[in-house]
């Protein structure tokens, strides 16, 4: 059969460095970063003491008091998000048939806040019983945000989550890509949610020496490929796009920002935890996805690196780069758009994802910030273009996007200048 193509038409975005897309854009573009200290719980005794939170979010200005009352942080997240999605699509105007869209939306770990809430409760009076609030299993579960959309905006197309740790959104997007090439639905909003900058989140990441403790200078904390680099900055969040049939799109004169040229997934099968060493897995995912998209690597001007600021995960990304593109490695332009926005987690694809397609709207590629004259690390190759600390101008026609995740998981995405 013949695969229909597939176009992005509506972004939407909370992030820590802005509450919708025209403001994150504008702060990754100038280098902004949405670091600072925790706010969401008193962080004194931990050894990570800051984060990339979301700033100044107010849910009673999004939900009434009864509905908030069911929402897990991150299923506001996600619903915000994808709000402004919806609406730049014009998802809900007249001739769009509601039967045809679905939503995917992902999330590593979902309702931890209120995991940990229900658990200390227990904890506190289990003497009495077992007394649990009755939302707590539908806030908690990661597929909820993709159930609350669909059931606000009453599309009935395909529905569900992906869970993939830190490629979590990025599936969600390739699943969303292939949904609608091979015709199950018109469009889907995509994306995802993650609210764990609470004890658990980053008790739990600290106690795997996975977080930064840079606690002096938090800005400064996440220095993707820098030699001082000591760990990701958790952030928290939620990226939407809506993907859309080309002919749908036409059809209804949606705005399109750019094509999905193709999708790859792989595992690593190596580690619970640590990329594979020589990058086998991100090797082969790239490979995947320019296999599907027909693409050869020259054809790549950009790519958003994974690039969580971690010893061993940068090291390997940055091999797996050079053995997919050669030569062509050095003529790129690379950046890790989490030196601004902390590591999403299973959001960091969607957002991600956003930023790599604003990148090809105005031909501006975001930098990786932090980076200072001789803080090198003798494995890294600094004659890759990383993008250090400035945005860079250029002429932008595909980006492949780049999400690793717990377990191996691997996901990138390209996408390319809509062309007609």
């Amino acid at each position: 059969m013949e695969l229909k193509r597939v176009v992005v038409t509506g972004l939407g975005a909370l992030t820590p460095i802005g509450n919708d897309v025209a403001t994150t854009w504008e702060n990754a573009k100038n280098g902004v970063s949405g670091a600072g200290p925790i706010t969401h719980f008193d962080a004194e005794l931990f050894k990570t003491k800051f984060a990339c939170e979301v700033k100044d979010f107010d849910p009673a200005k999004h939900f009434d008091r009864k509905k908030a009352r069911t929402l897990d942080l991150y299923a506001m997240y996600a619903i915000v998000a994808a709000d402004e999605a919806i609406a730049d699509a014009g998802l809900e105007n007249e001739g769009v048939d509601k039967n045809r869209v679905g939503v995917i939306f992902a999330a590593g770990i979902g309702g931890l806040h209120t995991f940990e809430e229900e658990a200390g409760y227990y904890a506190l009076n289990k003497e009495k019983g077992p007394k649990y609030n009755p939302f707590f299993i539908p806030k908690m579960i990661a597929d909820i945000a993709a159930g609350q959309i669909s059931i606000d905006h009453g599309f009935h197309g395909p529905n569900y989550a992906t869970v993939s740790a830190c490629a979590s959104s990025n599936n969600a997007l390739v699943d969303a890509f292939n949904a609608i090439r091979l015709g199950y639905a018109d469009a889907i909003v995509a994306g995802g949610a993650e609210a764990a900058v609470f004890p658990a989140g980053v008790g739990g990441f600290n106690s795997m020496k996975a977080l930064s403790t840079r606690n002096d200078d938090p800005k400064g904390a996440s220095r993707p490929f820098s030699g001082s680099r000591d760990g990701f900055v958790i952030g928290e969040g939620a990226a939407a796009l809506v993907l859309e049939e080309l002919e749908h799109a036409k059809a209804r004169g949606a705005h399109i920002y750019a094509e999905v040229a193709g999708g790859g997934m792989s595992a690593d099968a190596y580690h619970i935890t640590a990329t594979h060493p020589e990058g086998l897995g991100a090797r082969l995912v790239m490979e995947g996805a320019l296999r599907d998209a027909g693409m050869k690597p020259e054809d790549i001007d950009y790519i958003n690196l994974h690039g969580t600021s971690t010893p061993v995960g940068d090291i390997s990304e940055a091999k797996a780069v050079v053995q997919v593109f050669g030569d062509h490695a050095y003529k790129m332009n690379l950046s890790s758009t989490k030196s601004m926005t902390g590591h999403l987690l299973g959001a960091a694809g969607a957002l991600e994802g956003l930023l790599s397609v604003k990148a090809i709207e105005e031909g501006i590629v975001p930098p990786t910030i932090n980076h200072e004259e001789g803080d090198d690390d003798p494995e890294v190759d600094y004659n890759l273009n990383f993008t250090f600390n400035k945005a860079q101008k250029r002429e932008i026609n595909a980006v492949l996007s780049n999400t690793f995740g717990f377990g191996g998981h691997n996901t990138s995405i390209i996408f390319k200048k809509y062309k007609g």
